[in-house]
C-alpha cells in the first residue's frame, strides 16, 4: 500500500484529529516552556503568580503552595519551565505519549487548584487543557503517526 493509500484509508482518516490535537497541544507547550525556561525572572513571576491566587487556591493545596512552593520558587520554575517543554516535544514527536498526556494533566490540574477557578468558568483554560490532556491519554493518542506506533510491539509501557 502506498503512502498516498494509507492516507486515504479509514484508518489513517479516523486517527487524523487526534494525531492533529497532540501535535497543536505540543507545539503549545513546548512555546511557552521554552518562554518559561528562557526567562530568568521566571522564578520570581512564578512566586508573585502563587501569592496572588492564594486566597482563591483550593483548600488542600493552599498549605502546600505556602510551605512548599514558595521557598522553593526556583525548584518549581524548572519543574514548569522544564516539564512544559519536555511535555510538549513528547506530544510532538508522539514519544510517550500516554505518559507526557498524565504529567500534563496533572500539571494543569495544579495550576486549576492554584487559581481555585470552577468547573464552568469561563475564564479557566486550565480546564480545557486539563480535558484535552485526558483525551490524549485514553484515546491511545500515541498509537497513530507517531514514534510510539513505531515502537509499541517492542515497549508495551509506551502504548
Amino acid at each position: 500500500m502506498s503512502n498516498l493509500d494509507e492516507f486515504r484509508s479509514k484508518k489513517s482518516l479516523h486517527l487524523w484529529p487526534i494525531t492533529l490535537l497532540r501535535v497543536y497541544t505540543g507545539v503549545f507547550f513546548l512555546y511557552y516552556g521554552f518562554g518559561k525556561v528562557r526567562n530568568p525572572q521566571f522564578p520570581d513571576g512564578l512566586a508573585g503568580f502563587v501569592n496572588s491566587q492564594l486566597e482563591n487556591s483550593v483548600g488542600f493545596i493552599r498549605p502546600f503552595l505556602e510551605s512548599f512552593v514558595l521557598p522553593n520558587k526556583g525548584l518549581f520554575a524548572f519543574l514548569v519551565g522544564w516539564g512544559e517543554l519536555a511535555i510538549g516535544i513528547a506530544l510532538i514527536l508522539g514519544f510517550a505519549t500516554r505518559w507526557a498526556s498524565i504529567a500534563g494533566a496533572v500539571m494543569v490540574g495544579a495550576f486549576w487548584a492554584t487559581k481555585g477557578q470552577g468547573f464552568l468558568d469561563a475564564q479557566n483554560h486550565d480546564v480545557i487543557w486539563f480535558m484535552i490532556f485526558v483525551v490524549l491519554a485514553t484515546l491511545h493518542a500515541g498509537r497513530a503517526h507517531s514514534i510510539d506506533e513505531r515502537l509499541a510491539d517492542r515497549f508495551r509501557f509506551l502504548a
